[in-house]
């Protein structure tokens, strides 16, 4: 029964990370640290990420902006690894109750910028990239950090999708090759991490179809609701 609930959460994680480009995690960490304690939740939802994210990366990859996307990853991904190796030295908390607290700013923010056509450049995913690996490092994920972030820049939806998909599978890889070096990723972690990821790989796909049914209006609502979300869960874990 455990692994069948598992099955079930890993397929609605990745739907939700197929339509809205992130929350998988937010989905998927209660139910890891449940079943398999937090020192070991941490790598396996790592390694599920790098499956999930390629799914969406197969999804939309004919809508992909690689310009984009290697600008960011030219300082996210070394970023993700300085992260990765801070890891451990920073207080629990703190950066869970930082994270919340801007999520729930952005949203307002997002929607006063829209108003006034503000776009990010190739330029600007490049300085914000390194900030941005390096919490990815930190913490279990920022996506909802990188939805803003791509947005900006003038992405939306299958572009939106594949483009921060792509960027987040290059982190992901560096913040597991982390692990892998200094011995937090055992074998029987990686198939554990292989077996969540085929379930957010599966879901990526069910949610292209649910993204091509959803209007712009409807989709950029959804961005919000996933910010609001993501900031007060975030803010409830770190001070409970």
């Amino acid at each position: 029964m455990d692994y069948l609930l598992l099955l079930v959460a890993g397929l609605f994680a990745g739907t939700l990370g197929g339509v809205v480009g992130t929350g998988s995690s937010l989905v998927m960490m209660p139910i890891l640290v449940v079943m398999f304690g937090p020192r070991q939740a941490v790598p396996i939802m790592a390694v599920a990420a790098i499956m999930g994210n390629l799914g969406r990366v197969l999804a939309w990859r004919r809508d992909i902006d690689w310009r984009a996307c290697g600008a960011y990853c030219a300082t996210a991904v070394p970023g993700a690894v300085i992260g990765a190796r801070l890891l451990l030295a920073i207080p629990p908390g703190v950066a869970e109750t930082a994270l919340g607290a801007f999520f729930l700013s952005l949203i307002p923010a997002r929607r006063w910028l829209a108003k006034r056509e503000f776009r990010l450049t190739a330029t600007h995913l490049l300085l914000l990239g390194a900030p941005l690996g390096i919490l990815t490092g930190i913490v279990v994920s920022t996506g909802p950090l990188t939805v803003p972030l791509f947005t900006f820049y003038g992405l939306e939806r299958g572009a939106f999708l594949g483009t921060e998909a792509a960027s987040s599978f290059g982190m992901y890889l560096a913040k597991v090759a982390t692990f892998q070096a200094f011995g937090a990723l055992p074998l029987q972690v990686l198939a554990q991490g292989m077996g969540v990821g085929a379930t957010l790989m599966a879901g990526s796909f069910v949610g292209r179809f649910v993204v091509l049914k959803l209007s712009s209006a409807a989709y950029r609502s959804l961005i919000d609701g996933l910010m609001a979300f993501s900031g007060v869960s975030l803010l409830w874990a770190a001070l409970r």
